[in-house]
This record gives C-alpha cells, structure tokens and sequence, in this order.
C-alpha cells in the first residue's frame, strides 16, 4: 500500500468533496462533520460517479405505536452518498448500499497530518 499527499487540509471544506485522479482510478474524498472519509468513485451498479453525488440524511418512515403511517422524517445521524446516475443510496460512514449490504463503495484509508491531507492506495 502507498501514500500519497493529495492536498492541504483547508482545500477540502467541510461538506466537500476532492476527486483524485490516479490514472485508472478515481477516489472521491469527502469531508464531512470534521472526519474525511475516502472511496472510489464508482458505484457498483453501474459505474455512475457515486462521489460526486448529494450526500443528504437517510430518510425512514414514522410509524406510530398502532402501526399507522404519520409521515417521513430525516435521520441527520446518518448521512448517505447518492449516486447522480440512479440514485443508488450508499452510508457516509462505510460505503454500504442501504438496500442490499453485498453493494459497496471501496473504501481507502485517509488520514491528515500536520496541514495535509493523505490517501492510502
């Protein structure tokens, strides 16, 4: 495994994300609530650019104690990468599909240190 420096800590602002070109490989790294988190850009549905989509709550159903629908809410504890091209909904947090767990995004290691950003390839 290599590291590589991709950037300095400040060009990638909370809420964002940083596409780095390795030739062959894309990996989006994102930034978000403080923690950098880093995956390939490729969702494996179809090969969409799944980095470069909105990243919004998980959405659930609100159901009350007799099972009766009242409406949806967001879950701003878990934020989800869409993926622009279908919509495929994947966790911030470990690259997993939300509908079927064998779907994942291939996760790196990122890391800062001092005033840089690193990614292990």
């Amino acid at each position: 495994m290599q590291e590589y420096r991709i950037c300095g800590r400040d060009e990638i602002p909370d809420g964002g994300v940083r596409i780095v070109d390795m030739g062959d490989l894309e990996i989006g790294v994102i930034r978000q609530g403080g923690k950098l988190y880093a995956y390939r850009n490729l969702c494996p549905h179809q090969g969409g650019p799944a980095c470069e989509g909105v990243r919004m709550p998980r959405v659930f159903d609100n159901v009350d104690a007799d099972g009766r629908f009242i409406g949806q809410e967001f879950d701003e504890g878990e934020l989800h990468i869409v993926c622009p091209w279908h919509g495929y909904e994947y966790r911030l947090s470990d690259g997993v599909n939300v509908c079927d767990a064998q779907l994942k995004l291939r996760k790196y290691e990122v890391e800062e240190r001092d005033d840089d950003v690193f990614l292990r390839v």
